[in-house]
Parts: C-alpha cells; sequence; structure tokens
C-alpha cells in the first residue's frame, strides 16, 4: 500500500503557511494599485511574483526539515521523560491486571531488593491482592501496607490502553484487559512513628473517687482515720508517679489527675491494678477501700477530655463503682467492677429523688409511665406503684403496657378486674405516641437503655423524662433524662419505689393489690429474698406488709404449672457443664413464659455444687433470650454486656439476633473462654 505523505496539521501548519495567506492579501493590495496607477501595479505585481516564490521554496524546503528536528526532539523528550520516571525518589510500578510486573523504576527495585525474581505483585506484598485493584478506569485506591519493617501509603490506580494490541506486535492483550494497573509506594515509616510518638505524648485527664469514703471512715477509730488516709493518698500518688503523671487532690475524697497516652496503654495492660491494690490497705478497717476511676481519651481538646472524664467518672458510679470507666471516641471500656457495692442504710438519697419526682409531677397535666418489653413483676409492680405516688398528686397517670405478656398475667388481670382503676389505664405503645405532648413526662422504670424499653419512640419525643432504675448503667443509657435515681445496690426496683412512696406524699394509702405488686416484683427478683438483699430491701418489704400485701397471695399468683415445671426440669437435664465452673441450658421456646422460664432455670443450675454462674437461653420472637445467674464469683453483667445486654453482678441479661440456638450457645462459650483465658473471670 502506497505511504500517505507527511503533512504537518494543527497550529504548526498554520504558523508555516501564514506568508502564503500574505500573498493573498499582497494580490488585493496590487488590483487596488492598478487602479491607481498602471505602471506601479506592474511593479508590484513582479514583487509578489517574486515573494510567492520565495515563501514556497522556504515551506516546502525547511517543512521536512523541522518535522526531522521535531521526530529527534520527541526521542529525546521522551528519552529524558524515561529517565525522570526511572529516577523518581517515589518507588513507581506498572502491572497488568493479574499483577504481573510490566515495568518498575530503580526505587521500585530498591524497595523489594530481597525480590529480585518478583513476577506478581501479590508474592511481595500480600496485602494487594487482585480483589483490591482498581475496577474503573481513572480509579484510584490507597491502602496501607507493611514490608521489612517499613509502612508504605499505596496508591494503585487502572489506566486504559484501548487499542494497544492493534498497535503492539509484540504480544497481545484481551480487549476486556486492555489496561495497566500503576502502583507506586510511599514510605511513611518515619510519618507513623511521628504520629505515634505525637499521640502517645498526648495528655490525659482523668478524675477518682474513693467510692466508700464514708463508711470507711465509720469503720476505723478515729486515731487511724487520717493514718489510712494517708495511706491511701501515698498508694494514689505512688502508682500516678510511677508513670510521671501529674495528681492533685481536690476534696477529702477526691483526686485529679494528668498523664500521657502512653501511660493509659500500661494502665489498660495491668487493668488498672490500682483499683486491686487500694483494696489491699489495711489501717484498722474491716472493709476494704474501693475506688472509682474516669479517663477521657483521644478528645481534640482538654476541655472534651476532663468533660468524658466528668461523664465516665459518673456511670463509674452509677455501675456500683470499684472500677475504671474510660470514655473515648471510639466508645466505652469498662475494667474491674467485679464485686457488688456495699447497700447503703441511709434513705437520705431517696428522700432528695422523691422531693425532685414531686415536683416534676406537680409540674404535668399527664405522667406515662413505661417499663421494659416483656414486663416482668419487677417492671409491673413499680409500675403500678409509680401511678400510686402520681394519683396522690392528683395528676393523671397512664402505664404504657403490651398485652401480649402472660408472664404478669395474674397481677395484670386482677387490676383490670378491680374497679378501683380506670379502664384505659393500661394503653399500648401507639396509643402512648398519640398522647405525648409539652405537658407530658414520661417516667421510665426497671430498665435505662433506650432499645429495651416499651416503646423507645416515646424517648425521643419526650422533653421530660424520669429513670428509675436498679440495673448498672451501660454505655447506651437514657442519656437526657432530667431526673435520673439508678441504684444498682438496690434488690428491685419495687424496693427504691416503695421508698419514693414514703416520701413524695406524707401518710400515703396504698392499696392491697399495689402492694401486692410491689412485694410481688421485690420476692421475685430476689428469688424470695435470698439474692442482693440488704437493710433496706426487709424495710421496704415490711412498709408493703403495712400496707396490707398478703405474702400467701402473691406466692400462689406465681406456682408454676405443671408443664412449665416439667419443661424446666428438662432444661436442666440438657444443661452442658462449661470450663468446670459455667452451666449453660438451652430452653424450650415453644411455651408460655418461655423468658420466665429461661430466668427459672438459671436461678435452679445456681444451687449445684461447682457452679459459678449458671445461662439458660430460649428462643423467643425470631430473638434467642439469654438470662445469667450468679452468687458472688462470677460478674454475668460482664458477659452479658459483651453479647449486648446488662444487668447486675449475679444477674444480667442479652437479647440475641440469632435465630439458630447452637450459635448462640456457641457465641456464649466463645466469650467465656476468651475472659477466662485473659482472667477476666
Amino acid at each position: 500500500m502506497k505511504n500517505q505523505k507527511l503533512r504537518l496539521k494543527g497550529g504548526l501548519r498554520f504558523y508555516m503557511q501564514w506568508p502564503l495567506f500574505l500573498a493573498l492579501l499582497l494580490a488585493v493590495v496590487n488590483v487596488w494599485i492598478y487602479f491607481l496607477d498602471h505602471s506601479a501595479g506592474i511593479i508590484m505585481s513582479a514583487f509578489i511574483a517574486i515573494y510567492v516564490i520565495i515563501a514556497s521554496i522556504l515551506y516546502f524546503y525547511t517543512r521536512s526539515n523541522i518535522i526531522t528536528d521535531m521526530v529527534k526532539f520527541s526521542i529525546r523528550y521522551n528519552g529524558v521523560q524515561n529517565t525522570l520516571l526511572k529516577d523518581l525518589s517515589v518507588p513507581y510500578g506498572v502491572f497488568l491486571s493479574d499483577g504481573r510486573l510490566v515495568w518498575r523504576n530503580d526505587v521500585f527495585r530498591e524497595v523489594i531488593d530481597g525480590s529480585k525474581g518478583l513476577k506478581y505483585i501479590q508474592k511481595v506484598f500480600p496485602d494487594l491482592q487482585l480483589a483490591k485493584f482498581p475496577t474503573e478506569e481513572g480509579q484510584e485506591v490507597k491502602t496501607n501496607i507493611t514490608y521489612q519493617d517499613r509502612d508504605y501509603y499505596v496508591i494503585m490506580r487502572k489506566i486504559s490502553v484501548a487499542g494497544f494490541s492493534e498497535a503492539e506486535n509484540l504480544f497481545h492483550m484481551p480487549e476486556e484487559e486492555e489496561y495497566f494497573i500503576a502502583i507506586h509506594l510511599k514510605d511513611v515509616t518515619e510519618l507513623k512513628l511521628y504520629i505515634r510518638k505525637n499521640e502517645e505524648q498526648r495528655l490525659v485527664a482523668g478524675l477518682i473517687y474513693i467510692d466508700n469514703y464514708e463508711d470507711v471512715m465509720e469503720d476505723v477509730e478515729e486515731g487511724r482515720q487520717s493514718l489510712l488516709l494517708a495511706i491511701v493518698d501515698r498508694k494514689i500518688a505512688k502508682y500516678f508517679s510511677d508513670v510521671d503523671g501529674l495528681l492533685k487532690k481536690l476534696e477529702k475524697d477526691k483526686y485529679f489527675f494528668v498523664v500521657r497516652h502512653e501511660s493509659y496503654m500500661k494502665f489498660e495492660a495491668d487493668n488498672f491494678s490500682l483499683l486491686k491494690d487500694i483494696k489491699t490497705i489495711t489501717a484498722g478497717n474491716t472493709r476494704p477501700v474501693t475506688l472509682s476511676l474516669g479517663m477521657g481519651l483521644n478528645y481534640e481538646t482538654y476541655a472534651k477530655s476532663y468533660a468524658s472524664a466528668r461523664i465516665a467518672i459518673d456511670l463509674a458510679l452509677a455501675r456500683g463503682g470499684d472500677q475504671a470507666v474510660v470514655k473515648s471516641i471510639q466508645g466505652i471500656k469498662y475494667f474491674g467492677g467485679r464485686n457488688e457495692q456495699a447497700a447503703r442504710n441511709t434513705r437520705v438519697k431517696a428522700r432528695v429523688k422523691a422531693e425532685a419526682l414531686r415536683e416534676f409531677i406537680m409540674s404535668k397535666d399527664l405522667v406515662l409511665i413505661m417499663g421494659h418489653k416483656i414486663m416482668d413483676a419487677d417492671s409491673f409492680g413499680a409500675s403500678m406503684g409509680i401511678y400510686r405516688s402520681v394519683t396522690a398528686l392528683a395528676k393523671k397517670a397512664r402505664i404504657v403496657f403490651d398485652e401480649s405478656v402472660t408472664s404478669i398475667a395474674p397481677l395484670y388481670d386482677e387490676v383490670c378486674r378491680s374497679n378501683a382503676y380506670p379502664e384505659d389505664l393500661f394503653v399500648t405503645p401507639v396509643q402512648s405516641l398519640d398522647m405525648i405532648d409539652d405537658n407530658t413526662m414520661v417516667i421510665v422504670v426497671d430498665v435505662n437503655k433506650p432499645s429495651l424499653t416499651e416503646c423507645p419512640e416515646l424517648l425521643e419525643i419526650s422533653k421530660s423524662i424520669v429513670v428509675l432504675d436498679h440495673h448498672r448503667k451501660s454505655s447506651n443509657s437514657i442519656e437526657n433524662a432530667v431526673l435520673s435515681y439508678i441504684e444498682p445496690y438496690s434488690s428491685s426496683t419495687c424496693e427504691l419505689v416503695a421508698e419514693i412512696l414514703q416520701y413524695i406524699v406524707e401518710d400515703i394509702k396504698i392499696p392491697v393489690l399495689e402492694a401486692n405488686c410491689l412485694y410481688a416484683g421485690i420476692m421475685i427478683d430476689t428469688r424470695n429474698f435470698m439474692n442482693r438483699t440488704g437493710v433496706r430491701t426487709f424495710e421496704a418489704a415490711a412498709f408493703l406488709r403495712r400496707c396490707g400485701a398478703d405474702i400467701n397471695r402473691v406466692r400462689k399468683m406465681f406456682r408454676d404449672d405443671f408443664a412449665f415445671y416439667r419443661a424446666k426440669a428438662q432444661a436442666i437435664q440438657t444443661a452442658e457443664v462449661y470450663f468446670s465452673e459455667f452451666a449453660i441450658a438451652p430452653c424450650l421456646g415453644d411455651i408460655d413464659n418461655s423468658t420466665v422460664l429461661a430466668a427459672q432455670t438459671a436461678n435452679e443450675l445456681l444451687d449445684i455444687s461447682g457452679i459459678k454462674a449458671s445461662f439458660a437461653l430460649t428462643a423467643f420472637q425470631g430473638m434467642i433470650y439469654m438470662s445469667a445467674r450468679s452468687i458472688d464469683e462470677v460478674n454475668v453483667q460482664i458477659i452479658a454486656e459483651k453479647m449486648g445486654g446488662g444487668g447486675h453482678i449475679n444477674a444480667a441479661g442479652a437479647q440475641l439476633d440469632h435465630t439458630d440456638m447452637s450459635e448462640a450457645i456457641q457465641t456464649l462459650k466463645d466469650i467465656i473462654k476468651t475472659m477466662v483465658e485473659d482472667g477476666d473471670l
């Protein structure tokens, strides 16, 4: 085929041809001159002819020279470009779609000097698998890898070379794979080192409170009190001086400290050993000193870090003390807290909370009382007790209740049959949403997690929320409450409500039915006064007895039928003992009150010698419900929290999304195994 002639085009062609365009202009001028002077026109025509001849000769003669010079320049430029790319200080390489090497510069070769026979990039960098390669033209994928103790920031870019196979004679590429993957590395080892050092040197604020200062001081004779406090101060000061931290005593039982982030990592590694060490102090005291510690991490300013430390210390105290709580952007971590906080005999706090609650109730027209989903005796009894306190203040109250719950049917049916209560005393969650307005207050009982309440949407709408609970607070507790009364050492919420009733209205009259409801809540949660009972528990029970609570009637209400008892015996029979100390039992899900069955099964398993903690699981409404119990050796609340639940140190639970019982049990076993191996149990 005849070769086409080389021709200039574009801007360069116009630049070379402009003298010819000028000749046309001169020809037009020449015509005009002919009209003015014929002789001048002839002379002008001769000049134009000579000009055109010279311009044409120069154009056709120099064109080939210019093209030759440009080709030479292009070759030299490509050479310079290739040299610059080859000598580029950034490691750079080109690879095929399957990771095969096409080309790499000298620096890339130096980086992988130990892999001289490199063929596939993933053989040298296992983190750069084909699945991470960019899939769209021009797309960039950025990632971090580590190679030979060096950290690299990797940028991969897909470069399309459509038509490459047609123009290339050396090898063929499938049309759908006509692209290259350009990869360049950036060594960020030093940068990460400096960032890590900067993080380690960042200051972290924290607070320490002595949980039981008053109780310990009352337990020590007056002459030894100053000695005990001096030993505590020295122990705390030494713990922080060992990491070059700053410690300042704010009050007799409160401390403020500042440490570097790397010091916090040491604290975390030893699980805040200060909490254990402080309990070994003896100076005539019979009860150990316990601390609560709160820290705020990874915040932009020290003010935010301190604010988070305040939230953390409040959470530690609300969870019973004797623990460290660390609040960071990533979430909240808990350390310690394995022992139950000792109950306080004073009712000062109950009286203060009752007075505050009375003020809130008086400022509203309607009070909606709400417990947790699948309401139990404690939640129902507390709701009835709060209802009595609201009506005693001449205010209107309604209880948010799901009528499908059958575990408290005896109490619920009695209330419904009584003429002493309005027909609309119990409202459904949907109905409650239509009743809420600015003059409505929501009182939540026996739960402090929004997701576990009967109607979480109420908490999002209401501007006035009060929380009364005896479960330990978790990281996702109700935060916008105007009043929160959470006492983890209390046996039940009914106990708290029974105390509040005695202060909210003077000489309040409680009907026998409501006294039975409150008494049933205490009785069920304490297993007939065998678990978590203190002086105030019996005082609350005595108050309810004076109000007419019928013990025998309550006991008869909650007796099991034969089918239920048989199901419980079957669950106990199929129970598995894990690590020789933990009993795990699956329960039937096709029986009424299956969640109650799980709770009672867990209680029964604790009566077996050698069992430190028991777990019973049952399927209910498409989920797996777990009840966890212990006496005093294992904190089952920590286990329940790791499964998304919570509760008490010796009575907790969780709702699992697993629809398969065996999978849920395996998850529980994995958590127990990890905690046993880490020394957390």
